[in-house]
This record gives structure tokens, C-alpha cells and sequence, in this order.
């Protein structure tokens, strides 16, 4: 009897294991997962370069300078090439996002879903705001969190559903391929509210920067206009301390004179 006790314990408390290892981690902890990875404890300028192609109207490249400040959430972008851009930016600091414009000299305030330069990039893709302010979970059909194991490829990730819950997200529904091991994103989908498909990003490349990450190879694939897709390359990564002087309006006026 005694014997056959344990052995029930025995397999019960495999049981439990078993069941343990299956459990999912919660949403919210793999998006401050990834918002730890992706915040940057220096300053960061780099170089980046955009390639779009558009159906009917060959490629576009784009080259730009970048510069990020995480402490107070700012960044600005310079265009640098072609001749037609030089000069335009973009600057955010903190709620703030503007589009400059070299020729007629005037600033615009837009929104954060703003496509950079006309491509499928947006100035989202180049700040710092955290996911877990910005999204909550999503629930599947029984009311569970919306996450599950998968692989793509052969890594695997978490695949889980977010709801924008602030205003101002560029899409308000948006999944996500996870990387298990790491927490790094591999791959987003961005829908409409009634559940279009309009963006497919890749993050295809990153590299390590005193223990966080930036993502230097990215595509985006337009889902609504077919053939129009934008690849993005970061290389020249600095982490020395910028001038306070960059994140103003009167950095990128005196660039036009």
C-alpha cells in the first residue's frame, strides 16, 4: 500500500511539473520584458538608411541621421539625401511631434503613426515609448489572455494579441512573435480596429548596446498596398552624450540657412 502510495504521489507531483512547465508567462510581463531591452540607458545617434519600393514606381532610398535621448523621450531626424529631402526632419520631445519642412521653413505638429519620409516607416518605429503604457492584453475566446507558444522558423516565440489603450497607438489591435528565450521581437502585425490586416514588420537584425538592444535591420510590408514595402538599415551607432542644443526647433531652422 505504502508502495503504491508513492508511486501516485510520485506521478502526480510529475504531473504538476508538467503542467507548470506549460504555463504561459502573462502578457504584461513580456512587453516589460521588451521594454527593457529596448530602453537605452545612453544617447544614441546612428545612421539610417530607408529603401522603399512601390508598385509602379521603382525604389526610393533615403538617407538620414538619428539621434535619441530616452531620459526625457526625445529624438530628432535630419534628412540628409535625396536632394529633394535634405534638410526636412522630424522632432519629438517629449509629447510633442513635429514635422519640419527646409523649404517653406514651417513646422507641423502630426501624430506618432506619421510615415517618415512617405515610406512604411513610422516615428513610432524610432522612439521610446513603453509598450505596457501603450497596449494591454487582448483575450481569446474563453477570456484568456491572447498569448500562445509557436515558432517562426525554427526559434521559438510567444505569439500574443495587444489592445492599444490610449489614443494616440499608430494601430489600436497589434500581434506579436516574441523570442522565447531572449525576449526580442521578431515579427508584428498591425490591424484596423475591425480587424484589417494593414502592416507586417520584421525585425531581421540586432545588435547589443550596454545590455540592451537596437533593432538594425527592419522590413515593413504595407498589407493594404501590395508590392509597397521599406527596408531600414542602421549602421554608424554612437552612444556619446548629445547636446541638449540638437532637440530644439532652432537646430534644424539653422540646418536651412
Amino acid at each position: 500500500m505504502k508502495r503504491t502510495t508513492l508511486v501516485m504521489l510520485s506521478a502526480f507531483g510529475l504531473l504538476l511539473c508538467g503542467a507548470a512547465a506549460q504555463q504561459l508567462p502573462q502578457i504584461g510581463e513580456i512587453l516589460r520584458r521588451l521594454d527593457d531591452n529596448y530602453s537605452q540607458t545612453t544617447d544614441v545617434s546612428a545612421r539610417v538608411s530607408l529603401t522603399q519600393q512601390k508598385p509602379g514606381q521603382g525604389t526610393k532610398a533615403i538617407d538620414l541621421l538619428y539621434y535619441r535621448r530616452d531620459s526625457d523621450q526625445s529624438f530628432l531626424i535630419v534628412m540628409t539625401a535625396p536632394e529633394t529631402e535634405k534638410g526636412n526632419g522630424y522632432l519629438r520631445v517629449g509629447d510633442n511631434f513635429w514635422m519640419y519642412r527646409r523649404n517653406t521653413r514651417t513646422f507641423q505638429h502630426i501624430n506618432r503613426d506619421e510615415n517618415i519620409g512617405g515610406t512604411n516607416a513610422k516615428g513610432e518605429n524610432f522612439e521610446d515609448r513603453k509598450l505596457v503604457d501603450l497596449y494591454a492584453p487582448a483575450a481569446d475566446t474563453a477570456g484568456r489572455e491572447a498569448i500562445a507558444r509557436d515558432k517562426l522558423g525554427q526559434i521559438p516565440v510567444y505569439r500574443l494579441e495587444v489592445r492599444g489603450k490610449v489614443s494616440d497607438v499608430d494601430y489600436p489591435k497589434k500581434l506579436f512573435w516574441v523570442r522565447q528565450d531572449n525576449a526580442l521581437l521578431l515579427k508584428e502585425q498591425a490591424f484596423t480596429s475591425s480587424g484589417t490586416l494593414m502592416q507586417t514588420a520584421y525585425y531581421l537584425k540586432y545588435t547589443e548596446i550596454n545590455g540592451r538592444f537596437v533593432p538594425v535591420r527592419q522590413l515593413f510590408i504595407d498589407e493594404f498596398e501590395k508590392g509597397n514595402k521599406t527596408a531600414v538599415e542602421i549602421s554608424e551607432i554612437s552612444t556619446q552624450k548629445l547636446s541638449d542644443a540638437l532637440f530644439t526647433k532652432a537646430y534644424l531652422e539653422n540646418l536651412s540657412k
